[in-house]
């Protein structure tokens, strides 16, 4: 149990014995001058008890004064409950760990997503360092986590973008692929690029939206005809194997953890059999020669295809699919899904029809929603609007920037990704995100390089000096905000956890920083008196920022 909420249940407990009321008491973090933790719980039950909450607040003070762990105790204004800590306190919050309080959980978290025959944008970005931080949280408060990606494989994107190859091959000539050089972001910009070609075509011209249509049959039935040997098929199952392995390297470049990659193919048929299944018995309706689920006004349900009237499956059998492909094979305990801000009623459909169909994931699944990543001046990235879309480009635009403040050539990677990463966590889930190059990557202000950049700082000055373990009556007045602030680690990491939000720990970590530099500005390290106690605290901070920007991901470097 955290020292925190064993103390709220302390002051809920004196409560109960004084005034036999139990009431929910909830600890705050005042400024430093007024005390390590506050509480107006006095305020709260005067309300009820028709009593001044100063006299209220003097009986539970007078019980706090005998708690082993507080220093003093006192009421300040209208009836708040003031607490300092004892040096023993401090200090043992500082070396407190966050609760497991999602010990047992067996939970799988979908994100990334990216088609294939297409390449990863910026949004993809997004939410492929988002997911995996929120991994990163989940693991650290004890769950066990399943990381899993689900994009297309099949479906009309597809089609399009076999058109567009077939065009540029000059016919279904496989052999025509040897002339695709490069690594695999070199092809998987050129299958892109042959999508474009493709849905332009799809577009433009009628015969070709024939060609293309018939084009996505085909291709189905590749998979369910395990056609492997024909020429187009070849193509097929080649250039679908570049855009896999562009999603590895693209996974290893940014340092994520590889997600389970479910392709629509493989979720399709279960699908199809579940909405046969749903179809027999009444959950999913015929209409127009369609499979649909009927929206429900009473909830804003809209009514979904589920099946076409070309007897093909939509976006929502293969939803439908990957749920039942993931409940076999995790049988997990809850499934989050992160997507774009655009697919939130689309997915109200898809869970309440799961709901539906099986009444066990009734809250078992949370849907997550992000913005949109823009520029810092608010405007779109967008390949349409001719600026940045690709993922590699805004990684590149970031490098760029790194290459002017960063001399050591080895650093480069790990400060790009820092800053980028860092970007990212820094905002609430569901917000646009704007993307400053120049504030992501700025050695002075709110970002993943000035947090390396602390770290460093810190790694140099313990090069220089001998360390022992911090004693309690070392410590002094001039170390109590310091440690004060290092204490809360566990509690922001709690927090973080139970709401899945990692702009917490950003807050935290850049508050801790500016801590650290007021207290280093006035208090010497190297050559002091007090050297190794000092050096002690500085060693605290540093593995604490290296502790919290290792659950965003992000490289704590020792020299930069």
């Amino acid at each position: 149990m955290i020292y925190l909420t064993a103390m709220e249940l302390e002051i809920q407990k004196i409560v109960q014995d004084l005034f036999g009321v139990h009431t929910k008491v909830l600890l705050t973090r005042p400024d430093p001058i007024f005390g390590d933790y506050s509480t107006n719980v006095a305020l709260q039950l005067s309300k009820d008890l028709l009593e001044r909450p100063q006299n209220l607040a003097k009986r539970i003070v007078d019980r706090l004064r005998t708690h082993k762990d507080i220093r003093e105790v006192v009421v300040a204004g209208p009836g708040f409950i003031n607490i300092f800590l004892t040096n023993e306190a401090l200090l043992s919050a500082t070396l407190r760990k966050p609760a497991k309080q999602l010990i047992g959980k067996n939970i799988v978290l979908e994100y990334s997503c990216p088609n294939a025959f297409k390449e990863l944008h910026t949004g993809h970005l997004y939410q492929t360092v988002f997911g995996d931080i929120l991994a990163r949280l989940m693991t650290v408060g004890g769950a066990t986590v399943h990381r899993t990606s689900f994009g297309g494989d099949v479906g009309l994107h597809v089609a399009k973008c076999l058109w567009g190859i077939c065009s540029w091959l000059g016919g279904v000539n496989p052999s025509e692929l040897a002339r695709i050089d490069g690594d695999v972001f070199s092809r998987a910009n050129w299958i892109s690029r042959c999508y474009v070609s493709g849905a332009k075509s799809y577009e433009e011209n009628g015969s070709v939206k024939d060609e293309i249509d018939k084009l996505n049959k085909i291709i189905y039935e590749f998979h369910s005809k395990n056609n492997h040997e024909s020429p187009l098929a070849v193509i097929y199952w080649t250039t679908r194997q570049w855009s896999l392995d562009y999603f590895d390297a693209f996974y290893d470049m940014i340092k994520v953890d590889r997600m389970r990659y479910y392709p629509e193919s493989s979720t399709v048929g279960v699908g199809i059999s579940v909405v046969n299944e749903q179809l027999a018995r009444g959950n999913l309706r015929e209409s127009d020669g369609a499979i649909v689920f009927r929206g429900d006004n009473n909830r804003r349900l809209h009514t979904r295809v589920f099946i076409t009237s070309r007897g093909l499956p939509t976006y929502e059998t293969k939803d439908i699919g990957v749920i039942w492909q993931e409940k076999s094979d995790y049988d997990f305990d809850h499934r989050y899904v992160i997507t774009g801000n655009d697919q939130k009623e689309y997915m109200r459909v898809v869970f309440a029809a799961a709901e539906v169909f099986r009444p066990e994931l009734l809250g078992a699944m949370t849907h997550l929603t992000n913005g949109t990543v823009r520029f810092g001046d608010g405007r779109k990235m967008s390949s349409r609007l001719g600026n940045v879309n690709r993922a590699v480009d805004a990684i590149s635009i970031v490098r760029d920037k790194v290459r002017e403040l960063v001399e050591d050539e080895s650093l480069i990677e790990e400060v790009t990704l820092g800053a980028i990463k860092y970007t990212f966590a820094k905002y609430r889930l569901g917000g646009d995100i704007a993307f400053d190059v120049n504030e992501t990557v700025s050695l002075a202000g709110n970002s993943g390089p000035y947090l390396q950049y602390a770290h460093a700082r810190a790694r140099r000055i313990l090069e220089k000096v001998a360390l022992h373990t911090i004693a309690p009556d070392d410590v002094q007045e001039e170390d109590r905000s310091l440690l004060r602030k290092l204490g809360e680690y566990s509690e922001v990491i709690d927090l973080a956890i139970r709401q899945l939000e990692p702009h917490h720990i950003c807050t935290y970590l850049f508050e801790l920083a500016q801590e650290f530099n007021r207290y280093y500005e006035k208090n010497k390290v190297v050559g002091s008196d007090r050297e190794q106690h000092r050096a002690s605290i500085v060693a605290l901070y540093a593995d604490t920022l290296k502790t919290g920007l290792g659950i965003l991901g992000i490289h704590a470097p020792y020299r930069m």
